[in-house]
């Protein structure tokens, strides 16, 4: 990502993002818990897409590059943590299960005293500016942030990462399915279009990727499907032009990812 800025102190704080809104490729000396309360976040790296609704957060390590897209009206919080406090161990971004518990805690511990609704997003989202949420000197704030750390550690993490491919033909054959998620030929086929054999495909879908073509292709569709129904798109609609044969069958695919249905995940 070009133009990479620096950001010393990862931020903790709530904000609003309009629908369509970003914050441009940055990183910090600092680790950071990014949660979206209301719309769809997705969060870009060198390495893929991470896609977080509203019952999962993003963990982002210090030093990793990074750029935010909000999907629907997004309502962002954000948990600075110093580079020594690494409750989960993890040195490569993740997503994590958000309880009723953690969540409560992350929307507690990033709004200042007093705060009511998130600010709106400013010319500089991404800026560390004031800061009000951290104050560490402040005994009931750091009690807030032990059982916040408490509670992430023990959060598990969930496969809702999209990995880009680094491998030409897989860059060539996965730029076919980002265009349209909807896409049903198999392998085979779309390996004539790009000139390689399916067994070809199928082995650098698994050295350069780490998955195998069908479950790529599944969890594309299921991240374009969030931002479908983020966007307000219809269930039925959203199953058509993610390519599920019914929406008997996005439904029961959406519901083993997100552990709820397309139909409550608006409410959410």
């Amino acid at each position: 990502m070009p133009e990479t800025r620096l950001l010393p102190n990862a931020p903790t704080r709530s904000q609003w993002i309009e629908a369509g809104g970003a914050i441009t490729a940055h990183r910090h000396d600092d680790h950071q818990i990014v949660y979206a309360a209301r719309g769809v976040l997705a969060v870009t790296t060198a390495a893929g897409t991470w896609v977080a609704p509203a019952n999962r957060a993003v963990w982002i390590p210090a030093g990793t590059e990074h750029a935010h897209q909000a999907h629907g009206g997004l309502e962002l919080h954000l948990v600075g943590l110093d580079a020594a406090d690494n409750p989960l161990g993890l040195d490569e971004p993740a997503v994590l299960t958000v309880d009723p518990l953690l969540r409560e805690l992350i929307l507690a511990y990033t709004r200042a005293p007093g705060d009511g609704d998130p600010a709106r997003d400013d010319d500089d989202p991404a800026s560390d500016h004031g800061d009000p949420a951290r104050d560490d000197g402040d005994p009931a704030r750091a009690r807030l942030r032990a059982v916040l750390l408490d509670r992430l550690s023990a959060s598990p993490q969930q496969p809702v990462h999209l990995p880009s491919p680094t491998a030409p033909l897989l860059v060539a054959l996965c730029a076919i399915l980002r265009a349209d998620p909807g896409e049903r030929r198999t392998l085979a086929a779309l390996g004539r279009e790009v000139g390689a054999s399916e067994r070809t495909l199928s082995r650098l879908f698994r050295a350069d990727l780490g998955m195998t073509f069908p479950q790529w292709r599944t969890q594309l569709r299921l991240y374009r499907a969030l931002v479908l129904l983020a966007e307000g798109l219809p269930v039925t609609a959203v199953a058509h032009t993610c390519g599920w044969a019914s929406a008997g069958a996005f439904i029961d695919v959406f519901r083993r990812a997100y552990g709820h249905t397309p139909g409550t995940h608006r409410t959410r």
